[in-house]
């Protein structure tokens, strides 16, 4: 089965195992944070590309992983 292209709010809380409610997707689509969504009509929707770009900018590195990985931990 191939993934869709969008996915309803109701999809994206799905996706990230209910951490992001449809409420707090209402409220960043407010104040224009959060990942991008398109609004067509009343409907909104959340391109699946978007979502794992939005995801991947929110990932937190460990300074022990660097370390791990031979790298030097960058100043603060």
């Amino acid at each position: 089965m191939t993934e869709p292209l969008y996915l309803t709010p109701e999809e994206v809380t799905e996706r990230f195992r209910g951490a992001v409610s449809t409420g707090t997707l209402a409220n960043w689509r407010a104040m224009r944070v959060g990942p991008a969504f398109v609004k067509i009509g009343k409907s909104i929707v959340y391109p699946v590309s978007d979502l794992n770009e939005w995801a991947n900018e929110q990932t937190v590195k460990c300074r022990a992983t660097n370390r791990l990985n031979g790298k030097r931990d960058e100043p603060a």
